[in-house]
């Protein structure tokens, strides 16, 4: 049976060493799993688009294979990839991905030996955002049945594989496409080759940072960057806030929301936002109402925060989703 939802984006190895709780040393992550671990609360049909190594352990795709995830087009060509990465919290609002080895001691921690050559994201991203990153996935890698899949998340990646993404999803059964884009792409030089991509999407959900970033010294007024956005094609603009929740622009009926975060206990705020982009695709599938979607979303979010690793919101217990929904209707408040 062919997916419901398909999520493409990056695999990692990751190295967390959150506020509270264990560290994560070497587990399966990235914003792939997270917005999976997200949509997961909702409904499981969920296709996985994905590069990975050879080296990468076998007991990984087993295990999301065992949690019901479709691995086919998580593609392992023959050769090593460096997938790591490394974050470090001072505290739930300030994070680093530079020098682990000082992260490490200051906890006084045994340094692993598998981050010995690590390079933060900014050493080892292309700069240029229009050049593949040799760890997005491939259009070439996508199973013939994905292409029925109704609706489709893309995680940030540059801009050419999420063009290509974009362009060749939509030529299938796609009805919904959601798209995060990559803080490197969200500044004023590239907002033509924003306006290209976008023409494709349904559902765009930047940070508000991102969106502070492409509307540098041209407005601060986050509804005037939302409906400029929403010109160029795309149906709904979901506005990430963090701890403050989200505001939500529909474009075809110009209606405004702010919604705020549920009041979850925080343990490991990785991976939030991806857990929300994914609960909300859910939720616009499930009702295609923009402001209903975002309740989903934020409880994907709530439940990703209360503890580390992309999947933990699958182990919570049952029916708590349910009633978080619940309650965050009631705190909803429009404009």
């Amino acid at each position: 049976m062919e997916p419901t939802f398909v999520i493409a984006g990056r695999f990692q190895r990751e190295y967390i060493l959150p506020p509270v709780g264990q560290p994560l040393l070497d587990s399966p992550g990235g914003d792939l799993l997270y917005a999976a671990g997200g949509l997961a609360v909702w409904d499981k049909n969920i296709g996985l688009l994905s590069k990975v190594g050879e080296d990468t352990p076998h007991q990984w795709m087993r295990n999301l294979e065992e949690r019901g995830f479709d691995t086919r087009g998580i593609n392992i060509p023959p050769q090593s990839l460096d997938l790591r990465s490394f974050i470090a919290y001072s505290d739930f609002e300030h994070r680093s991905q530079n020098s682990p080895v000082s992260h490490f001691a200051r906890r006084e921690m045994t340094f692993p030996k598998a981050l010995l050559g690590y390079q933060p994201p900014s050493e080892t991203i292309p700069r240029d955002p229009r050049k593949i990153d040799p760890h997005s996935p491939s259009v070439m890698g996508i199973p013939k049945d994905y292409l029925d899949a109704r609706a489709v998340h893309l995680c940030p990646m540059d801009f050419t594989t999420q063009s290509q993404l974009t362009a060749t999803f939509k030529g299938g059964s796609v009805t919904s496409l959601s798209l995060d884009p990559a803080p490197m792409t969200m500044v004023p030089a590239l907002i033509k080759d924003l306006r290209i991509l976008l023409q494709g999407v349904t559902i765009f959900l930047p940070s508000e940072e991102e969106l502070r970033s492409l509307f540098w010294g041209q407005t601060n007024d986050l509804w005037e960057m939302a409906e400029a956005v929403s010109g160029h094609g795309c149906e709904i603009i979901v506005i990430k806030r963090g701890v403050q929740g989200q505001c939500v622009f529909d474009a075809l009926g110009k209606h405004r929301w702010e919604i705020p975060a549920y009041p979850a206990r925080l343990a490991d705020p990785t991976g939030a936002g991806d857990a929300f982009c994914g609960g909300y695709l859910a939720g616009y599938h499930k009702t295609y109402d923009p402001l209903e979607a975002a309740l989903y979303g934020g409880v994907s979010a709530s439940l990703k925060v209360e503890g580390s690793g992309p999947l933990y919101p699958l182990g919570v217990l049952s029916g708590l989703a349910e009633a978080r929904l619940q309650a965050l209707r009631e705190l909803v408040r429009g404009s």
